[in-house]
């Protein structure tokens, strides 16, 4: 096709647009609404997704290990402890020998974190050390409970297991993950909250199923909006379709215009629902942090070029395939007074 012949198409399509601009108008107006709504739903998906990652970083394990505390305060049957063979270790004054535990000291306990880290699905195992466990278990105390632990000193000793914090990177293998922890000879006892793990893997997977079927639902109403678009169009140029088939032109030539005019009817939709998302997701969002004072949002910038191309595509897609689907109907049906005009 020769550049006259193109640059004559397109520019059939733009008048197109202009001629019909009420018609236009009208698609404009609900392919935008369709836009923004669709914007919106992937908006709150990105919010809830950052949210829930949120919660997963908090959902942590404490994966608590055979220690030489486990070896002295679990409630593990004892072995009769016997007088060491020659050669053999002493026990200490608790009647603890090093083989009675695997966790022997700090470098130990590090090196086990780092081989829960090769699991798959764990993303991060940090070390925690039975005085900072207990630390941590005073300050969640309420006030003046944690004075009844003050006997816990260098003393007495402290009760609590050297510890793994181990965090997940997606919570719907939480059982599986857990499991594979278990297998490793250091663990003593696993505590978690499997409940709040299903809890998160469903709104995960609901937001999911629900986002799918409003994007589909828009597409296909966006999709019938352009169509009509272009019907109005083609019924408007009847006689002129009809004098250009009888002098030999091809449908693809016919069908150029219309496509043009549908591509540009979904760009100028995208273009608009982009600044009118932006506009109305700035203000839900500012109104958002004054009133519950959280800062903990998405940023449209962030998100501003992947919802813009995601709009022009929907507009494109839908231009194109309502104006083929139209005109290649409107051909075929029509086909008989072609010939004979």
């Amino acid at each position: 096709m020769k550049m006259r012949s193109v640059k004559y198409l397109v520019g059939e399509g733009f008048s197109n647009t202009w001629v019909n601009r009420l018609m236009t108008l009208a698609s404009v107006g609900v392919l935008v609404a369709c836009m923004v709504v669709i914007g919106l739903a992937l908006l709150i998906s990105e919010n809830v997704n950052k949210a829930i990652g949120n919660l997963e970083q908090q959902n942590v394990i404490m994966v608590y290990m055979k220690d030489y505390n486990w070896a002295l305060y679990s409630d593990k049957e004892q072995t009769e402890t016997n007088e060491p063979a020659e050669g053999e270790e002493q026990p200490d004054k608790n009647g603890i020998r090093s083989t009675d535990y695997v966790i022997h000291n700090d470098d130990e306990a590090k090196a086990f974190c780092a081989e829960i880290e090769k699991i798959a699905n764990v993303e991060k195992a940090e070390y925690v050390s039975s005085e900072t466990g207990l630390e941590t278990v005073k300050k969640n105390m309420l006030k003046g409970q944690e004075e009844y632990f003050t006997f816990l000193n260098d003393d007495y000793g402290n009760p609590l297991s050297s510890a793994a914090k181990v965090t997940m990177t997606d919570m719907s293998l939480f059982d599986d993950t857990i499991k594979k922890i278990e297998k490793l000879d250091a663990v003593d006892t696993i505590q978690s909250q499997g409940d709040l793990a299903d809890k998160i893997t469903a709104i995960k997977r609901g937001i999911t199923v629900a986002g799918f079927w409003i994007i589909a639902i828009l597409m296909v109403i966006s999709l019938v909006i352009v169509s009509n678009t272009i019907r109005v169009t083609m019924y408007n140029r009847k006689l002129e379709i009809s004098i250009m088939k009888a002098v030999g032109a091809t449908n693809a030539f016919v069908r150029i215009p219309f496509v043009v005019e549908g591509m540009l009817i979904g760009i100028i939709s995208a273009i608009i629902s982009e600044g009118l998302l932006y506009f109305c997701y700035r203000v839900a969002t500012e109104t958002i942090s004054a009133t519950l004072g959280t800062t903990d949002i998405v940023k449209y910038g962030d998100v501003a070029i992947y919802l813009l191309l995601i709009f022009l595509g929907i507009g494109v897609v839908a231009g194109i395939l309502g104006s083929v689907i139209m005109i290649g109907k409107y051909l075929r049906k029509e086909g008989s007074e072609f010939a004979a005009i």
